[in-house]
């Protein structure tokens, strides 16, 4: 559906490292998140319950599956603290999967994913893995190489969408995208706090099928305008428009 490009607004960060606005701001950032033209927003199960299902009509559900918290003893570990049969029931349009590539329990995030790829097989559940090059055995976590090794883990390990960092300098990001047989989707903004419209610009331009972006959207003083900006660059570059993808489908290349 749509033009195949995507903005997910990640707002899972309040278990990794506490809410991400206070309560009684919470209701206003998702409305704004998704009036300003959000593609997919992504939280916990439990946040899922409290989403009122007619306030994300025309914006995807992404119910994520993985947690750690920055106080463990290896704050790059993940944990599965959901199934899929529990995203299905919350009406998730899709799942999402947390690897870092690196970490000393690499081995046991890989198995994660390679489960939950399986059940989402059973499911017809499209999944998203977040595979980021993040541990003690990782020199540039902005290496194109070791990013395109990323990206093809998450398609071998059979998930649909797959979410990284960013090769530096921005425009050796489309040799990691000229490696992956799955839509690529950039995460977060630039490293310096910098221009985000240009940071996603150049992204897009590079080949990428879309940008995560979380933090610098609602730490903002304006999150409905900064989303909508950042959907004007995704959808429009090369193709002049911003539709509205309404759904993520398995097999999303």
């Amino acid at each position: 559906m749509g033009d195949g490009r995507y903005l997910f607004v990640p707002l899972d960060h309040s278990v990794s490292d506490g809410p991400v606005v206070p309560q009684a701001r919470w209701n206003g950032l998702l409305r704004a998140v998704v009036d300003g033209g959000a593609d997919a927003v992504v939280v916990h199960k439990g946040r899922a319950r409290t989403i009122a299902p007619a306030v994300l009509r025309h914006c995807a559900l992404v119910v994520h599956l993985s947690a750690g918290t920055a106080h463990a003893a290896d704050a790059d570990a993940k944990v599965l603290v959901g199934e899929v049969e529990e995203a299905v029931r919350l009406g998730a349009d899709a799942v999402s999967v947390h690897v870092n590539l690196g970490s000393d329990t690499e081995h046991r995030q890989l198995a994660d994913l390679g489960t939950v790829a399986a059940s989402c097989d059973v499911w017809n559940m499209p999944l998203l893995a977040m595979i980021y090059p993040r541990g003690p055995r990782i020199a540039d976590p902005h290496d194109p190489a070791l990013l395109a090794h990323a990206v093809n883990i998450a398609a071998d390990l059979g998930a649909d969408l797959v979410k990284t960092s960013v090769a530096l300098p921005l425009d050796r990001m489309a040799e990691v995208v000229d490696s992956s047989p799955l839509p690529v989707l950039a995460a977060g903004g630039p490293p310096d706090g910098s221009d985000l419209i240009g940071h996603g610009t150049s992204l897009m331009l590079a080949g990428c099928r879309g940008l995560a972006v979380g933090r610098r959207i609602f730490s903002s003083p304006s999150p409905g305008s900064l989303v909508a900006r950042l959907a004007a660059v995704v959808h429009a570059v090369e193709t002049g428009t911003a539709p509205h993808p309404p759904t993520i489908a398995t097999g999303a290349v």
